[in-house]
C-alpha cells in the first residue's frame, strides 16, 4: 500500500465508500446522478458505476495499480460528462439543473486527472505526454475552477434554502448564504485565471469541509435529512475529496502567486 498525501487517501476513501453505498442501495450515488429511470440497462449501469468507484478507490492505494485506477476513473468521468452531463446541460429546465451536475463532474474529473498525472509520471515505461505533465495538471486545475462557479450560482438561485441550512447558533443566515456563494465564484475565477490560485483552491476545500462539519453532520445526527439532502450529504463528501486533491496540486506555488504552465512544459513534446 502506498499513500502519497492526505488528499490522495481521502479521495480513495470517498470512492470506496460511495462504491459500497452504490451496491447497498442498488442505485446511482452522488456524482453519477441524475440518470433517467427509463434508460435501457440502467440497473447494469448502477452496479458498473459502483464497481468503478470501489475498484478505483482500492486501486489508488497500491503502487502497481494507482495509475491504472486513476486512468479508469478519469476515463469514466469524461465519458459520463459527454453522455449524461452534456445532455443535462442542454435539456434541463433551469440553469441550476443544467450547470450543477455538470460542474460537479468537472471537479471530479479534475481530482482524477491530478492523481493520474501524479502516478502516470512515475511510470518508467511510458512517457507522460500532455495529460500527465504540467500542462495536464494546469488543465485539471482550470476544470476544477470552472466547476466551482455553478456551486456559487446555486447559492444565489436558492438563496433562502441556502440560508435555512445555516446552523441556528450562527447569526446572519442570509449574509452567510450570499458570502459562500460569492466565495465559490471568486475562488473558481481565481483558479481559472491563475491569480492567487493556491489560496483559492485551499479555501474552497476548507469551505466544503466546513459545510460538512457545521451543516450535514449535525443534520444527519439529528435524523432530519430529507432523501434529497442525503444526496447532498454524499455529494459534499465527494467534493471534499476531489477539492483536497486539487488543492494539493498547487503545493510549492506561493499563496498569492500566479499559476501557469512553465515555459519549458508549454514547449515540450512527449518524450
Amino acid at each position: 500500500m502506498r499513500i502519497v498525501s492526505a488528499g490522495h487517501a481521502a479521495f480513495a476513501a470517498v470512492l470506496i465508500g460511495l462504491g459500497i453505498q452504490g451496491f447497498v442501495k442498488g442505485d446511482f450515488t452522488a456524482v453519477w446522478q441524475p440518470v433517467p429511470d427509463g434508460v435501457p440497462g440502467r440497473a447494469f449501469l448502477v452496479y458498473l458505476c459502483a464497481a468503478i468507484f470501489l475498484a478505483s478507490g482500492i486501486g489508488l492505494l497500491f503502487r502497481r495499480t494507482a495509475a491504472t485506477a486513476a486512468r479508469v476513473l478519469l476515463a469514466s468521468f469524461v465519458v459520463w460528462l459527454l453522455v449524461w452531463r452534456m445532455r443535462t446541460l442542454l435539456l434541463a429546465e433551469t440553469l441550476v439543473e443544467r450547470t450543477w451536475s455538470f460542474g460537479e463532474m468537472l471537479t471530479m474529473i479534475a481530482g482524477a486527472w491530478v492523481l493520474y498525472a501524479r502516478f502516470a509520471s512515475e511510470e518508467e515505461d511510458r512517457p507522460p505526454g500532455f495529460v500527465a505533465d504540467e500542462r495536464g495538471i494546469r488543465t485539471a486545475q482550470v476544470l476544477y475552477g470552472l466547476g466551482l462557479i455553478p456551486f456559487g450560482y446555486a447559492h444565489f438561485a436558492f438563496i433562502q434554502l441556502t440560508a435555512d441550512l445555516v446552523p441556528g447558533w450562527i447569526p446572519g443566515h442570509l449574509a452567510w448564504a450570499y458570502l459562500t456563494g460569492v466565495t465559490f465564484i471568486l475562488a473558481g475565477l481565481a483558479i481559472v485565471i491563475g491569480v492567487c490560485a493556491r489560496l483559492a483552491a485551499v479555501l474552497s476545500a476548507w469551505q466544503m469541509g466546513l459545510f460538512f462539519v457545521l451543516i450535514w453532520i449535525p443534520k444527519a445526527a439529528a435524523g432530519v435529512l430529507t432523501p434529497f439532502q442525503w444526496g447532498e450529504f454524499a455529494s459534499n463528501i465527494a467534493l471534499i475529496g476531489t477539492s483536497w486533491v486539487v488543492a494539493e496540486s498547487f503545493r510549492g506555488l506561493p499563496w498569492l502567486g500566479v499559476a501557469r504552465i512553465p515555459a519549458t512544459a508549454a514547449l515540450a513534446t512527449p518524450r
